[in-house]
């Protein structure tokens, strides 16, 4: 098929913030370079979406480097410059958390669609503010809610669909792994995280995702218990120099859902892992289990579950791994991020549903603003609807 027979839709994409970690890896190198390598979006045989970025960032070496690695020839430092330009329709933003309400702001008042990533603001108040702002401005909008799309995720969101597990009781969460501090291993992640004079925290950051991963796979979240801890109270930053850390670097969540289920998620960057995966969750049923990572998912059975007898005295005569079974591949799964890009510049060009909007990121917000209020009150602080 030639250029001349396809229709294609060219979507031009201010992509801000991408010479970070997440802007670089997931979002760039992972989803919009493979989405064009690809051809675009595939809407039928001779109809698809074609992204065309630019990069924007504040370093115009990095810029560069980053453009000469992903084959993206446009970048630049005047974010306000292209925001005037008529090329480019959407805006997306993956800067640090403090810095997004600002531009996006600027790039709803230039009539972009925008596209963010999670929190989407600092308080509920602000994110409400920019939903509001995107629907008066008759924008479309999303949020990046990118753990939906986990194949690990997926199976278990196909055996709550078959009901295998009966009625859902529980459902237990654990995140996390060591986060270098810096004093003779250099640390794997920035030092704004760890400072809450630059929006981090573990709270503010993890319970977002832990808010649209209840509410879209067991219930909306009702209540939250929260307790945070700074367990690491210096580290070294990329100039090599110590400071404080001002931010909670673990959480200790529950959450009450819909339905009567508990849910409790620990996330940690104090921690060593002993589990399958760095995220691993534990949903318990009536007539059966699951554990799922971020790619596998096992399951055990009614029928399949050991009766243990307690007693300490002797060695554990039952292995329990042993009972649990591994779900077989019946999909194909692509990277998370990627897919829900396509889903987003499918929703813009033939307005097909997408539900993960700027009032979903304001949802995530919020349940991680309550959840440092019942740190602060502790206690018990519940959810009101948005």
């Amino acid at each position: 098929m030639t250029e001349t027979t396809k229709r294609i839709h060219r979507i031009g994409i201010i992509m801000n913030g991408v010479t970070g970690r997440m802007g670089t890896n997931q979002h760039l190198l992972r989803s919009i370079v493979p989405i064009i390598q690809q051809g675009g979006v595939k809407l039928s045989d001779t109809e698809y979406i074609l992204p065309e970025p630019v990069l924007v960032g504040r370093n115009e070496a990095r810029l560069q480097a980053l453009a000469e690695r992903s084959g993206i020839a446009a970048f630049t430092t005047d974010l306000d410059a292209v925001l005037k330009d008529d090329r480019y329709s959407l805006y997306f933003d993956a800067q640090t958390t403090g810095m997004r309400a600002g531009s996006v702001r600027k790039a709803v008042a230039a009539g972009k669609h925008i596209y963010c990533e999670k929190p989407i603001a600092s308080g509920t108040k602000e994110a409400m503010e920019l939903y509001r702002l995107c629907e008066k401005a008759g924008i479309k909008h999303g949020v990046v809610q990118d753990k939906l799309w986990l194949p690990g995720l997926l199976r278990l969101k196909r055996l709550i669909q078959q009901g295998f597990f009966g009625r859902i009781l529980s459902v237990k969460g654990e995140f996390g792994y060591w986060v270098f501090e810096g004093h003779s291993i250099a640390a794997q992640r920035p030092s704004w995280n760890y400072r809450r004079e630059e929006e981090g925290g573990i709270i503010l950051d993890m319970l977002c995702h832990w808010r649209y991963v209840l509410d879209n796979l067991f219930g909306e979240v009702k209540a939250v218990s929260c307790l945070g801890a700074t367990h690491i109270p210096e580290r070294i930053d990329e100039k090599g120099r110590p400071y404080p850390c001002t931010a909670d670097d673990a959480a200790y969540a529950t959450f009450e859902l819909e339905g009567g289920i508990v849910a409790h998620f620990n996330s940690s960057w104090a921690t060593r892992v002993r589990r399958d995966d760095l995220l691993t969750i534990q949903v318990d049923g009536t007539q059966g289990s699951a554990v799922a990572g971020l790619r596998d998912c096992y399951v055990q059975h009614y029928g399949h579950t050991p009766k243990p007898v307690w007693n300490p005295d002797v060695e554990q005569p039952i292995r329990f791994f042993d009972g649990w079974a591994k779900v077989p591949d019946q999909e194909t799964y692509d990277n998370a991020f990627k897919v829900q890009w396509e889903l987003f510049l499918r929703h813009i060009v033939k307005n097909e549903p997408f539900p993960w909007n700027m009032k979903e990121g304001a949802k995530g917000v919020q349940l991680a603003e309550k959840g440092l209020e019942s740190w602060a009150k502790r206690c018990w602080v519940n959810i009101d609807p948005l």
